[in-house]
């Protein structure tokens, strides 16, 4: 088409009454076109042709700009939809409501743009246009500051957002939640011990208990933890900015415990306080096994309603530490803006085993809960990408990086770093009513190389668990590691037949060798960390490996074999670490770690954490209760001592139709 055939689409036309606001596209353009076709006489086609360049140019940049800028969607919807809800009349009052006035000035002329208010109503329109058009120019200039990895990060978290909250999806959230009938849990509570002095034994835990809840409740209710010499709350930066955490921790226990006052306050500050809407980075591994993990238990106690929607809905808020080129989540995220990262320390950015090995449990729960698939698709993601990968020595090293998929530094431990990874491959067996049949596989050909490259015995036939650093071992174990005793011994009977009394045999010999632990320190409690070498053996030798701050480990393994084996030295030894709690970590304000357990003179540090009341004093009441209360073939402990129920494979269908 001729240049001079297109001219009329942007004159007006000629003589005294034409006006620039006809047009509609306010005065500058206008005076552009009347500068074509004024009264002056008309340009060469030339000109024209130029000019019509010119003025192409600049839309197709500005057009450009806004459809090829990342986030375009935003841009467009800034410029082009913002503006014209302007002038959109209020919707149409509700039957029987009364009619609200017009807005000051507003009237017929107005509404259909005559007059002196159209006018009004045009510049006032173009300049709500050029405000918003200025503004998406800024945040276009924003996102190509960004760095690339950045702008990846963004997309994958706009994708997300939109993968879960698309209509038919099932969002994550308790609005969608389906209705489950709420079947009465089997043990959550049993009978009194029959034996008096066991009784009486139970009945000083539970006092132990009442009284670090009410000095937390006395001095830092609704805050994280205690700090009971000072009297006054603490906050991890492990939680951000979510309160509460000793609360929630704590309800299990407070009910198997039958505090039910406590208990129902513990519920009422959960429902009106407890506020995941926060923006706060958080360790997604901690606030898991804390808080979805106390939630989830909570709800399969006592059945309250509360607890379920509160635990999709933090469950939901950790989806997106999953946007990762592997899946493999991040250790710390945001949960305001999804933004993910870890721990500067770990191995060149590397996630951690026991970190993201250590949330199976939780979501299969959360997708039976929540009727939404999308929780157990991400971790049975993380076992699809470990299977992928060769294992030295068929050892899982503790690092691996979320991006590449590969190995970071080949450090194994089965405590610290590593511990809570294995208990949840037979846990997830277990849990799935002992179908799962890939976390059955896993988890015995882990123990197997453990038992050959892991573990030794010192000269005086002590086992432990030594850690492998790129195939040399170093012959520390940790109180974390502890733990391994009673887990060694609740996978005993599903092992392989030949392998079952062995089973049997590591637990307890862990057991033996973490009470020596304990036995040889001045308090009668166990260091963090204690050593076989240089002629010592389950001895600290590093200061800064002889603080105990009030760990679980050792006494969940009495536990484990007390159900197991009823052999009386696991109560005893119980029996001997609440002496000793209540000797050199009770205060007047709670309960406290302590900086030297080889010291005769008390340092305390001054925490009183929420894994006390949630694990220690949780595993010493099942330690000197029956076994009906949380029988194991009915409940599963996660790494947290939070009891979660067994799901068969009809349970788990059935919540995801609903």
């Amino acid at each position: 088409m001729p240049a001079g055939s297109l001219l009329p689409l942007f004159s007006s036309p000629a003589g005294p009454g034409a006006s620039g606001a006809s047009l509609g596209g306010g005065a500058l353009v206008g005076a552009g076109v009347r500068k074509v076709s004024g009264p002056s006489g008309a340009f060469r086609l030339t000109e024209k042709f130029v000019l019509l360049l010119v003025f192409s140019a600049f839309i197709t940049l500005c057009f450009g700009a806004i459809f090829f800028l990342p986030d375009s969607s935003k841009l467009l919807s800034g410029v082009f939809f913002h503006s014209s809800k302007l002038r959109q009349q209020p919707p149409p009052p509700a039957q029987g409501e009364p009619h609200a006035p017009p807005p000051p000035g507003a009237g017929s002329s107005s509404s259909y743009g005559g007059g002196a208010a159209a006018e009004g109503d045009a510049a006032e329109n173009l300049a709500r246009i050029r405000e918003d058009h200025e503004r998406a120019l800024r945040e276009a200039k924003e996102t190509l500051q960004k760095l690339p990895d950045e702008i990846r990060r963004d997309i994958n978290q706009d994708k997300s957002n939109f993968l879960q909250n698309r209509p038919g999806r099932g969002e994550a959230g308790a609005a969608e939640l389906p209705d489950l009938p709420f079947r009465k849990p089997v043990g959550a509570v049993g009978k009194e011990p029959a034996d008096p002095l066991v009784r009486q034994r139970r009945a000083k835990v539970k006092e132990m208990m009442k009284h670090a809840w009410d000095n937390y409740k006395h001095y830092a209710w609704g805050l994280n933890e205690l700090k009971p010499i000072s009297k006054q709350g603490h906050s991890s930066n492990l939680f951000g900015n979510i309160q509460g955490a000793t609360i929630v921790d704590a309800l299990d226990t407070l009910y198997i415990m039958e505090m039910k006052d406590e208990f129902k306050e513990a519920k009422e500050w959960v429902e009106k306080n407890l506020d995941f809407n926060v923006n706060a980075e958080v360790s997604v591994f901690e606030v898991n096994i804390r808080f979805v993990g106390g939630l989830l238990s909570a709800y399969y106690l006592s059945g309250e309603e509360v607890f379920r929607k509160k635990a999709v809905e933090l469950g939901k808020k950790l989806l997106p530490a999953f946007n990762t080129p592997t899946g493999i989540p991040w250790a710390l995220l945001n949960i305001k803006s999804g933004i993910g990262r870890n721990w500067p320390w770990a191995s060149g950015g590397s996630s951690i085993l026991a970190e993201f090995g250590t949330l199976h449990l939780e979501f299969m729960h959360l997708s039976y809960l929540s009727g939404n698939p999308v929780f157990a698709e991400k971790v049975m993601n993380i076992r699809k990408v470990l299977n992928q990968l060769d294992k030295p020595e068929g050892l899982y090293p503790n690092y691996l990086n979320p991006s590449s998929g590969q190995w970071g530094q080949h450090h194994v431990s089965v405590g610290g770093l590593g511990d809570s990874f294995y208990e949840y491959l037979l846990k997830a067996w277990l849990m799935s009513d002992k179908t799962d049949e890939e976390g059955k596989q896993m988890y015995y050909d882990a123990v197997q190389s453990i038992e050959t490259h892991l573990i030794r015995k010192s000269s005086t036939g002590l086992m432990y668990i030594a850690e492998w650093k790129g195939g040399l071992l170093e012959h520390k174990m940790g109180h974390l590691t502890c733990f391994a005793g009673g887990m060694f011994v609740l996978g005993a009977d599903g092992a392989p037949a030949d392998k079952t009394e062995r089973h049997i045999e590591l637990g307890a010999e862990i057991a033996r060798t973490c009470h020596e632990s304990y036995d040889r320190t001045s308090m009668k409690l166990g260091p963090e960390a204690f050593r076989f070498d240089g002629g010592v053996e389950a001895i600290a030798t590093r200061q800064n490996e002889k603080y105990y701050i009030l760990r679980p480990e050792v006494i969940e393994t009495y536990m484990y074999m007390w159900r197991f084996t009823h052999d009386p030295k696991y109560r005893q030894w119980g029996w001997e670490a609440v002496e000793a709690l209540e000797k050199y970590c009770r205060v007047d304000g709670g309960y406290s770690g302590v900086r030297d357990v080889y010291s005769n003179h008390q340092s305390h540090d001054d925490v009183q954490q929420s894994f006390f009341l949630s694990e220690t004093l949780k595993y010493l009441y099942l330690l000197f209760s029956e076994d009906d209360l949380l029988p194991f073939e009915h409940w599963v402990f996660n790494t947290e001592a939070h009891p979660l129920p067994v799901l068969s494979r009809e349970d788990e269908e059935k919540g995801k139709r609903k």
